[in-house]
């Protein structure tokens, strides 16, 4: 069996891989993990448990509940509320460990669990080995007075969470109108909430959620109807969350997307120009389009590249000592003032932005001019040879020869997949196309099971 834990927790269809019985069994092993390593001595351990609106994370939080309240664990459940916003009251309410019960921008039917450390971050690779080594171990359980509480918040938790995120704010977004798409998920309240709480006149859509909804046709996914929403009410801009509102895209007053690669440029610059991007340095992805890159060495902002992924991304933000960094798809990480990629956050520093410069978003997100991209999917051939084929490897060097300072070219073998993915940057879609086109018949003719 391969490892339960994925990039980000484990995540499946649920109630057939992701089950009561393991969110139990789960919710047990952590607290017996982390109790080894010494994070609860010398206090009665507590927890943060947080859901987005699927139907399924009903019963999925009450099994998380019973596990963590079986093994000794106090637990305030906070009901539905965005990644994030657990990630932060892990932090903001010093408890021993958060968890997550969502599958982010997936279908209602999966469902995921995901369990933060003490002070909100992620768990490293090295915790979750050791959650799922000792899944149904024989133990003691305690009993009498030992055994964990459960109780339910009563709102706090989100006005605290919205608190946070609207002091985050050096300026009001008074004179904007914001149009948001909440995808009928985890932020369906506190996001809206947060903008008219920092000034914004707010138009809202897909922030009914109904335990089936979350995603459906909506949310940063699938943004044309916030891309309708802004004109029709005649927006400044539009904001986009997924299911558990840790990503967020935008769209300009025109209707034209503004993704992740932008948005990380616009607020760069920001930091920048305020004197406060830690290094003078934004952290992406190997799948950031080049035009972020150039655009940032133009300004003197230092890139720094990870594998695909926030936690990555994160990661190396750690490491440096960065304060900003995310990916294409609009997980955006402030360090400054969260642990996670945050969508309501993003969205916030974005309009303020906007508010302070009095510029349009269109202007300010053409500082990032995209260069035309093509990915082509070749199925069908040994993708572990893809790193190790010298004649693919020289066919690769003679294409970025080609496309010069203005091109990448990027080979990416499949997870899951008998595939590899060539994607081509280039200063033109014709030469991208090109390009990518020869390449994936390198790859055919070179890899071919």
């Amino acid at each position: 069996m391969g490892r339960l834990f994925g990039t980000d927790g484990v995540r499946g269809l649920a109630n057939r891989d992701v089950t009561a019985e393991l969110a139990l069994d789960l919710s047990v092993a952590a607290a017996h993990v982390l109790g080894s390593l010494g994070a609860f001595e010398g206090h009665r351990p507590r927890a943060v448990v947080g859901r987005d609106p699927r139907a399924s994370g009903e019963f999925l939080s009450a099994a998380v509940a019973a596990g963590l309240a079986s093994a000794g664990v106090d637990v305030l459940n906070v009901g539905v509320l965005p990644t994030p916003a657990v990630a932060h009251l892990t932090g903001a309410l010093d408890v021993d460990l958060g968890v997550v019960l969502s599958a982010s921008h997936n279908a209602m039917p999966d469902n995921g669990i995901k369990f933060l450390a003490k002070g909100g971050h992620k768990l490293d690779d090295e915790l979750e080995d050791a959650i799922e080594q000792r899944l149904r171990e024989t133990w003691e359980r305690p009993v009498g007075a030992a055994v964990g509480r459960i109780r339910s918040d009563t709102g706090r938790a989100g006005e605290q969470y919205v608190e946070h995120l609207v002091s985050t704010l050096g300026n009001d977004l008074t004179g904007l109108r914001v149009a948001v798409d909440c995808a009928n998920g985890a932020a369906s309240e506190v996001g809206p909430a947060a903008l008219r709480e920092a000034g914004a006149d707010v138009v809202v859509i897909n922030a009914s959620p109904d335990g089936r909804n979350i995603n459906e046709a909506c949310g940063s996914t699938h943004p044309e109807q916030l891309q309708a929403a802004v004109v029709a009410s005649g927006a400044d801009l539009g904001v986009a969350f997924d299911g558990d509102a840790d990503r967020c895209l935008a769209v300009d007053h025109t209707g034209t997307l503004v993704d992740g690669d932008q948005i990380m440029g616009v607020l760069a610059l920001d930091l920048r120009e305020r004197g406060l991007l830690a290094h003078d340095t934004l952290v992406v992805t190997v799948m950031s389009n080049l035009g972020l890159r150039l655009a940032m060495q133009a300004a003197g902002v230092r890139t720094v590249e990870t594998g695909v992924g926030d936690r990555y991304v994160l990661e190396a933000m750690r490491a440096g000592g960065f304060n900003l960094g995310g990916e294409q798809s609009g997980h955006v990480i402030l360090a400054d003032h969260a642990t996670t990629g945050d969508g309501t956050l993003t969205a916030l520093q974005l309009a303020a932005r906007v508010a302070a410069t009095g510029q349009k978003l269109s202007e300010l997100a053409a500082v990032v001019r995209r260069l035309p991209q093509t990915l082509v999917n070749v199925p069908g051939v040994d993708k572990a040879r893809a790193a190790t084929d010298q004649p693919l490897a020289d066919a690769v060097t003679a294409a970025e020869t080609t496309l010069g300072s203005t091109g990448r070219v990027l080979l990416r073998p499949s997870g899951t997949e008998a595939l590899v993915r060539v994607m081509v940057e280039a200063a033109t879609q014709a030469d991208a196309d090109r390009v990518a086109g020869d390449l994936a018949d390198v790859v055919r003719a070179r890899l071919a099971l």
